[in-house]
């Protein structure tokens, strides 16, 4: 095998060249794996007091047990009372008396008399606008407008009235003019209701 070896310098032995250089590589294998690193590559040093804070934990620790020492007591106390209904009497032996009654009873008093003659002033008061005047003015309009009007004022109250008074005259008349009475219904139903009222009232006029 030393035959194969082809040395990086010039060498009269190829067997001796080799035995060396792998002595020489080992030698440098060895030191590489023992030597030191320069820098150094750890994890950094983590410290209790940085992220366990324990004058918190002290202080919340007395905290609680200030509030217990605390609700403890009070307990006590409500038991105590519950036991013997307490040693206190809180009954009111006093009336509740108004510091300012007597000025809001003479503020009332006031505004009373002041509303009293205001409703009194508004009662004598005649009004300016007469509603009779208002009630006469309205039924001469009517009048007028019913005289000048080409139609009754009412015509569709006229219509039917005569609406009614033809239902009760048919419901009156004998069941053997039941043909007759028919088509004069039907005659009388073409009529325009309107044009008979306008002819009634033309007739009412003239007499």
């Amino acid at each position: 095998m030393h035959r194969s070896y082809q040395p990086i310098l010039p060498s009269h032995n190829k067997l001796l060249q080799q035995r060396w250089d792998s002595t020489n590589y080992n030698d440098h294998r060895r030191r590489v794996r023992s030597a030191k690193s320069m820098v150094d590559t750890r994890a950094p040093q983590t410290y209790v007091h940085m992220h366990l804070k324990l004058k918190k934990l002290q202080l919340e620790e007395e905290k609680m047990s200030t509030i217990e020492r605390d609700n403890r007591i009070l307990l006590e106390k409500m038991s105590l009372v519950m036991r013997t209904r307490g040693r206190v009497d809180n009954k009111n032996d006093y009336e509740y008396r108004s510091l300012n009654r007597e000025k809001r009873q003479k503020e009332l008093l006031r505004v009373t008399r002041e509303n009293q003659h205001i409703l009194a002033r508004i009662t004598m008061r005649e009004p300016d606008y007469s509603h009779r005047k208002w009630e006469q003015e309205w039924q001469q309009a009517e009048k007028l407008m019913n005289n000048i009007g080409r139609y009754p004022q009412n015509w569709w109250k006229v219509v039917e009235k005569q609406r009614k008074k033809k239902q009760k005259r048919e419901s009156k008349s004998a069941p053997t003019e039941a043909t007759s009475s028919d088509e004069k219904t039907i005659e009388k139903s073409t009529e325009d209701p309107v044009a008979k009222a306008v002819s009634e009232k033309t007739a009412e006029e003239t007499a």
